[in-house]
This record gives C-alpha cells, structure tokens and sequence, in this order.
C-alpha cells in the first residue's frame, strides 16, 4: 500500500480502521496463522477494498506478521480488519501451539558446549 490508495492518495491507518485503535477480539498474535474462507459463506457482504487485499493474501494460510509486512501496513491495524473478517466468516484462525514453558535442560547443555568451543 505504501501509505497511499490506487490514485495516489495518501490513506491514514485509522481511516481503514473507522477510527478504532483496538481490535473487539483478542484471538490475534504476531503467529497466529490466518486463511481465507473459500467459498465465501452465503450473504456475505462485498468487502471494502482492504478486506479484500487481506483476503487476496489469505488464500494460502499466512501468519499476521508476514500479512502486515505484505500489505505495508501496521500490525495493529491489520488486527482490526482480521477481526472484521473473522466476525463475518470470511477468515478462519488458527492459533499457535503453546509453547513449553519448561527448558530443555539437554539442548541448553549442547547450546553452551557449542559456544564454548567458538
């Protein structure tokens, strides 16, 4: 996008957002993979010009970070529009595995005799 509409124009975040700063959900993380709903569900409404460009990128699945790169926009910006799509159906979440909060004292072991050896 580059800060500016197909004609040129330069678009403020908030105006894509209707001016909300903060997303109405909190499923969204950096990693959270995001996929496009195909078909589209029934009834569903046409999306605005930026949904669509998220949609367009979300055919295959693709994680918030890498959509926010793509689209040159904001993070949290972008969180704002997922959360539209996700509440119409037009994009399905998958959330990250947790991870173990327990270290992996055998790895770290590896990880320092490695560095020792440098």
């Amino acid at each position: 996008m580059n800060g500016g509409d197909a004609a040129g124009r330069l678009v403020r975040p908030f105006t894509l957002t209707g001016g909300r700063t903060r997303p109405s959900r909190a499923d969204f993380t950096l990693i959270t993979m995001v996929t496009a709903v195909d078909p589209p569900p029934e009834r569903a409404v046409r999306p605005q010009p930026e949904h669509a460009r998220i949609l367009k990128r979300c055919a295959e699945p693709i994680t918030v970070a890498e959509l926010a790169a793509h689209l040159d926009l904001p993070v949290s910006v972008v969180v704002i529009m997922l959360c539209d799509l996700l509440e119409a159906g037009r994009i399905t979440v998958t959330r990250s595995s947790p991870v173990s909060r327990t270290p992996d004292l055998d790895l770290l072991q590896k990880v320092r005799d490695g560095l020792g050896r440098l």
